[in-house]
């Protein structure tokens, strides 16, 4: 693994034990909260290896919860976070799930409300970083390090060009880009991580262009 500098080694400023188990837990769950676009309702949390034997005792489950509740990984409510999804009435269930990972840390996420769900799966890879590797049934990598859109959209000719051109005519340089789908001609995910945040404008913009369906995107 390679680290930019000392900081990514020692860690991110946290509330908790463990950069791995605590802080890199946080960002998975904001990550869910992000791309879902709200506060969830409810929330089952599978976790899995290492994380499904350490979770209470290494502080990843308030973690999971504060991320969920959009604290950042420094916030002073954090070891309160499952405390105050309870008075929120978020319901959190986690699951310890005997089931192999790529990942000694790995958790799976299914978030929602009354209307809607999401299911997003990722991996604390040490010094507070993750990735996140499936959403909604799509493989990817995201690294959560830089901000991203993330655009569900046709499987059709000139979708990808659409969104690139709108990204240029703006002056926001794509850092990694990544397209994965289930079938020809179905849905696909276009994930792309850029340099600069995406304001809302821009976003309205690339809701309108070919082919596509939903945006979510997560700031940084």
């Amino acid at each position: 693994m390679r680290y930019s500098s000392v900081f990514d080694i020692i860690g991110p400023v946290m509330i908790g034990p463990s950069s791995s188990h605590t802080a890199g837990a946080a960002r998975i769950g904001k990550a869910a909260r992000n791309l879902f676009g709200k506060e969830p309702k409810w929330a089952k949390i599978h976790l899995y290896e290492s994380f499904a034997k350490t979770y209470k005792g290494h502080g990843t489950d308030f973690a999971l919860a504060g991320g969920l509740l959009g604290f950042e990984t420094d916030d002073t409510r954090m070891s309160k976070a499952l405390e105050i999804a309870s008075e929120k009435g978020v319901k959190i269930e986690f699951v310890e799930d005997s089931a192999k990972a790529d990942h000694p840390n790995t958790a799976r996420l299914i978030i929602g409300n009354d209307t809607e769900r999401l299911e997003l799966s990722g991996i604390s890879i040490g010094g507070g970083k993750v990735e996140i590797t499936e959403l909604n049934g799509f493989e990817l990598r995201l690294s959560g390090n830089y901000p991203a859109i993330l655009i569900m959209h046709n499987d059709r000719f000139g979708a990808i060009a659409s969104v690139t051109k709108i990204l240029a005519k703006h002056e926001i340089n794509i850092g990694h880009m990544e397209v994965n789908r289930k079938d020809v001609g179905e849905e696909a995910l276009m994930v792309i991580e850029v340099d600069q945040n995406v304001e809302d404008p821009v976003l309205k913009e690339l809701e309108c262009a070919d082919h596509i369906i939903q945006i979510s995107k997560i700031a940084n």
